[in-house]
């Protein structure tokens, strides 16, 4: 959700995977709602908004973004960083046949694959 990371993370998507176009899904600290699975309403729709992106725009690849100072999530970089592994186990548990990526986008604004 942060514009701080859009632009970044956008760039270096479109670099690794080659897109023309890349589709966001945001929400506040995205990272801690997939890794914890708690909020079913908000788990259902990121589920429902992926699905559109893989099977109704072709997207190839998920990426999982982590950042820097997120007001939405403002854990450490290390607990950041192992929420993020397991939102990638819950995202690739959905079987969308896609590649599923996570990113850190530090405190330069980089992305970090």
């Amino acid at each position: 959700m942060d514009g701080r990371v859009q632009l970044p993370v956008i760039a270096w998507l479109k670099a690794d995977t080659g897109a023309d176009y890349v589709d966001n899904i945001t929400e506040a600290g995205p990272v801690k709602i997939l890794a914890e699975g708690r909020n079913r309403v908000l788990l259902g729709s990121i589920r429902r908004r992926v699905k559109i992106s893989v099977e109704r725009h072709g997207s190839s690849v998920v990426a999982i973004i982590a950042h820097h100072d997120c007001a939405g999530n403002p854990v450490d970089e290390k607990t950041q960083r192992r929420q993020l592994e397991r939102a990638i186990r819950r995202v690739e548990s959905w079987g969308l046949g896609v590649r599923v990526i996570g990113l850190w986008v530090n405190e330069q604004w980089q992305v970090e694959g």
